[in-house]
């Protein structure tokens, strides 16, 4: 009986040392895979090993031998779930593997945002603070985390380890509330009155047809002008075009972002734009530590070998 064969097709996305499944296999490896290149490289294969390779119904559709697609991310948007369901494909994620490294991007992006740092660094490095007629600068807002609101909406281990470490420096963590929800859970924040009251709002939801553009127009005219809004979930979770404008008209004080719809970027994308005020936008690169990035590589494959035991694991389909 032939082996099963099992093809990664985005090695290059994580740069570690990717293992291999314990259990008997052909491996294939292709550093990166243009979207006219998946179908060709997945013939006949029986698993998948992907990180952002859209895997659409149409593209399924000539894989009659796949079996299974291990994702190396937690979000599984880029994957027809409805279609593998269909069609027999196991879909395995990595759930928890960044709950160390997003909270702590989510933290500083926070922190940097409050306490203007962009500004100030730039107003050293202009000669802006050697012109100055005092000591120090201190003519741009500077706000405490201490004391402060943070609304989170999503309360995997991601959005509980940012809550964990906002309520060690003082901040009043908000579980928000799913948006249009016609019931509050216990313990949760409506989410109209959460956005009304938080200092600081941050995503950490799954992108999907219920939460695409969550945030627009109608979401930063309920926020203070004095709040921040961070991301570092899913580009699509927001109407990047309202942030742009929001931003410049001062409807919000700031926003960060590590994600975009669109990555990576054009160079016309709206968030790139010079001329928005407050807005810091990060590669992608919250999750990649070194260690979250082995520990993902790690259980991607791990994922792998589970299936060609017969065994999967961390399904999502």
């Amino acid at each position: 009986m032939p082996l099963p064969i099992v093809v990664s097709l985005e090695s290059a996305s994580l740069p570690v040392v990717i293992p291999r499944p314990n259990t008997p296999h052909e491996w294939r490896d292709h550093a990166r895979t243009a979207a006219t290149e998946v179908v060709e490289r997945l013939a006949g294969a029986q698993v998948a090993l992907i990180n952002k390779t859209v895997l659409s119904a149409a593209v399924l559709a000539q894989l009659p031998d796949l079996r299974m697609i291990s994702v190396s991310a937690t979000g599984t948007d880029n994957v027809d779930l409805a279609a593998c369901r269909a069609q027999g494909v196991v879909v395995s994620n990595v759930r928890d593997y960044a709950a160390d490294t997003v909270p702590e991007h989510a933290l500083l992006l926070m922190m940097a945002l409050r306490r203007n740092l962009l500004a100030y660094v730039e107003d050293v490095r202009s000669g802006r603070w050697s012109r100055g007629a005092s000591f120090g600068l201190f003519d741009r807002p500077v706000a405490d985390l201490n004391g402060a609101v943070l609304a989170i909406l999503g309360h995997g281990s991601l959005g509980e380890g940012l809550a964990r470490r906002a309520a060690a420096l003082g901040m009043r963590v908000l579980q928000v509330e799913r948006k249009g929800a016609v019931d509050v859970r216990p313990g949760y924040t409506a989410f109209n009155e959460a956005l009304a009251i938080a200092d600081v709002v941050s995503l950490h939801c799954p992108l999907n047809e219920q939460t695409r553009k969550l945030f627009g127009a109608a979401e930063f005219a309920r926020m203070k002008p004095s709040a921040v809004l961070i991301n570092t979930a899913r580009g699509g979770l927001v109407d990047e075009l309202a942030l742009a404008t929001a931003l410049r008209e001062g409807r919000i004080a700031g926003a960060a972002t590590d994600v975009l719809s669109q990555e990576p970027p054009p160079a016309d994308h709206p968030l790139l734009a010079p001329d928005i005020p407050n807005l810091i936008v990060t590669p992608h690169m919250a999750w990649a530590s070194a260690d979250a990035m082995q520990r993902l590589a790690n259980t991607a494959v791990a994922h792998v070998d589970a299936f060609l035991r017969g065994e999967p694991v961390s399904r999502v389909a």
